[in-house]
């Protein structure tokens, strides 16, 4: 009962039923497989421009070209643990596996519900717990690639004032901040680098909130900043409004912002994006338990592995682009070793 009542308030993306046509973004086509893909959205799901998107972009991909069934699930702000776990709960009894859980806040969900379907493969993104034996861990460097945005945004700016905005103050978006900071630092060791989270644990809602985004942008942009970086999920699209409005530039994350259809109104100001490939890791891990080479444990998808990039879109940086892949390969060869705690 409790399962039914709260999963009957988040909702389902989509639901392919037990074994008929699946439908989603990429259109209606009949399985080729018997497997059934479930993914459990963080807070914001499919259309959050951002971290959500990426992994959408992931099954999408595997749906499309595999002809999986497919059940998405989405998390709501302000809910509990237990309602995680309810979710992941469902996709099990449904039959669904693997099952993808997207964001670091799952971790506790997923080690209760892992622990009671030993058959069933799952993926965690952004988390190393749990550490169970039918868990993958997908994980990236984050800090790798916020450090290649950070060289831009100093090569860039032209009041030695740069800003980072957080949607919430954890360890992994610590990360962007640090490589973002060392970065900047690198190019520009007297550059001010303003930081700022939009909330503070337990409240996740600063993942999906642009008018939050928009009020801690437009502090920055008065303080002196002429770019902003935004590791703020849905909470960007605030970020980019606010520089559009002031005549500043912003820089995006996980997805190819300049690139979203969804952000057209604002891609001339994003000066390029720091991407995630959390779409690259979740087809991955699809296609693993399809050809039974699933691998449990921690996977590291940095620049070395193609799993973090930056964005050119736009032409912003063709002039410096050069610049940053120097500091792009050094990192790859070791000779830079990039920090990913303060």
């Amino acid at each position: 009962m409790a399962v039914g009542l709260v999963l009957t308030a988040c909702g389902s993306k989509n639901d392919s039923g037990s074994g008929g046509t699946s439908t989603g973004a990429s259109g209606s086509q009949a399985p080729t497989s018997n497997l059934k893909i479930g993914l459990a959205y963080d807070i914001g799901g499919r259309g959050d421009q951002s971290f959500n998107d990426s992994a959408a972009r992931g099954l999408d991909k595997a749906k499309s070209e595999l002809g999986f069934s497919i059940k998405e699930l989405e998390a709501t702000a302000g809910e509990t643990d237990a309602q995680k776990e309810d979710r992941l709960r469902q996709l099990a009894e449904g039959g669904y596996n693997p099952i993808v859980a997207v964001g670091f806040a799952y971790a506790t969900a997923l080690e209760k519900t892992a622990k009671d379907y030993p058959d069933i493969k799952f993926a965690i993104i952004d988390s190393v717990d749990p550490a169970a034996d039918n868990v993958a861990n997908l994980t990236f460097a984050e800090q790798e690639g916020s450090y290649l945005v950070g060289v831009a945004a100093a090569l860039k700016t032209k009041t030695n004032n740069v800003g980072f905005i957080g949607g919430v103050n954890v360890p992994l978006i610590q990360k962007f901040e640090v490589g973002f900071t060392a970065g900047v630092k690198a190019v520009k060791p007297d550059a001010t680098v303003q930081a700022k989270y939009l909330t503070q644990p337990p409240d996740f809602t600063g993942f999906n909130d642009p008018a939050k985004g928009e009020t801690a942008a437009k502090g920055m942009f008065d303080a002196g900043a002429d770019i902003v970086y935004a590791a703020a999920g849905g909470s960007g699209a605030g970020v980019f409004k606010t520089a559009k409005a002031n005549g500043k530039l912003g820089i995006g994350v996980d997805s190819d912002q300049y690139n979203l259809p969804s952000l057209a109104d604002v891609k001339d100001v994003i000066l390029t994006s720091m991407i995630k490939e959390v779409d690259v890791a979740v087809y991955d891990f699809i296609t693993s338990v399809k050809d039974n080479k699933f691998a449990k444990g921690n996977k590291v998808y940095d620049l070395k592995a193609g799993g973090i990039d930056y964005a050119t879109s736009g032409g912003k940086l063709d002039d410096i682009k050069a610049k940053i892949d120097d500091y792009k390969a050094k990192i790859i060869s070791g000779e830079i070793k990039v920090p990913s705690t303060k």
